[in-house]
This record gives structure tokens, sequence and C-alpha cells, in this order.
């Protein structure tokens, strides 16, 4: 017995358990309902096999008796089987509940633990710059807006409302070529009627990666970069 091979995890302890005793326990697929009390027939009948302590034995039946496949097993008119197979009476209808609940309340688990791995990519989505792709869909209100100036510059009493975005424009140079530019370089962003500081991190063929004051890096096309 010294050179028998150890079973180092639970996993393994089953699948020797259903090789050992197959009209018992199994390996995959829906499991059948165990005799109650079978925990020690199996340590009487596999005392020594592959080094197995009680320990094991107990971990290794916690783990199988809490699978689903085998909560799934458990169900009305189902019959409990001993190590060789052999019928040891039907289930009351107290086990089944206890099983059903057990298998909502796992599943209930697992929607919860997906529903905090989505949350937590889009958590990590918004981080990266990735849902600033909205905000670029405002970049045609600039034009709206001069149009709509463009029709009251007849009126007498609007010029002096164009008169303060004059300066602006003369302050603003547009960026027309991304070659002129360099990395740490700072200049500026146009988002509607402001202009944002940012930095330069990076000049791809999609535009200019640049990084705000604070803290968020984007990619920007040359029409929105000013200096």
């Amino acid at each position: 017995m010294e050179n028998q091979p150890k079973l180092n995890s639970s996993k393994e302890v089953i699948a020797y358990l259903a090789e050992r005793f197959p009209h018992c326990f199994s390996a995959e697929g829906e499991a059948r309902p165990l005799k109650i009390g079978i925990f020690q027939d199996l340590v009487e009948r596999v005392e020594g096999d592959m080094n197995l302590s009680k320990t094991q034995l107990r971990s290794a039946l916690r783990l199988y008796t809490s699978s689903w496949r085998y909560l799934y097993g458990i169900k009305p008119g189902a019959t409990r089987v001993d190590l060789d197979g052999n019928p040891c009476g039907e289930l009351d209808e107290q086990h089944v509940s206890h099983a059903r609940q057990q298998l909502e309340e796992a599943k209930a688990r697992v929607q919860a633990q997906r529903a905090e791995q989505q949350a937590k990519k889009r958590e990590a989505a918004a981080a990266a710059g990735q849902e600033e792709a909205p905000r670029r869909e405002r970049k045609p209100r600039p034009t709206v807006r001069r149009k709509e100036e463009g029709d009251r510059k007849p009126r007498a009493a609007k010029p002096a409302a164009k008169a303060p975005r004059a300066p602006r424009e003369e302050r603003l140079t547009p960026v027309s070529d991304l070659s002129a530019l360099s990395v740490g370089q700072a200049l500026k962003v146009k988002a509607g009627n402001n202009a944002m500081d940012a930095t330069v991190l990076e000049i791809t063929k999609d535009g200019v990666r640049v990084q705000l004051t604070s803290g968020m890096s984007m990619i920007v096309r040359a029409e929105h970069l000013v200096f």
C-alpha cells in the first residue's frame, strides 16, 4: 500500500469511486441518490485503498452531493442506492424539497457572479475611454449653431453676441498636419464650444491619442485638435 499513488483532490477521489463503485457513483451525467449513511460503508470498503483518509472521503462526498448533477437526481420517485447499486428506499419529500432549494440557491449565486463580472467589464471599458464614442456624435452641433448665427446676422441687435466668438477662433489654430505633432506636446481638444487642455500620448493612423487634465485618455481626429 505504501507504493500506491496518492489522490490529491476531491475530484480525483470521485473519479476513483466512480471506477471502483460504478453502480453507485458516476463521473459524469445525472447522479443517483446515495444511501443514507454511505460514508461509513465507504470507510469500511476502501480503508487503506489509494492511501485515502476519512477526511478525503468526507470532502469528496460533500463535493459530490452538492454538485448540480447530483441535486438534479434528487427528485420524486428516485431510489437511493448503496455501493453496489442495490436500492435502499425512495426519497422522501423533505429531501427532494431541500435539494431543489440548494439547486436554486446555487443558480442564483452563479447569476450574481456573472452580473458582477459584466459590471466590472463595463467599468474597465469606461476607464479605457471606450465609452467616449457617444460623445463624438455631438460634433455636428457647432456647425448647426454657426448656421443659426448666420441667419441672425441681418438683425441689428445681434452683432454684439457674435463679437466674443471671433477672438476665440483667432486664438485657436486647427491642427492641419499630424506629422507636426510630437509625443508630450500640449494642445487642446474641441468639444462643442469648449476646448479642453490635453497632452499628446501617441500618434496613430486613426488620429491622436491624448490625455485630458482629468486623466482620461482618448483617440481624437485631427479636425478636433487646436493649438
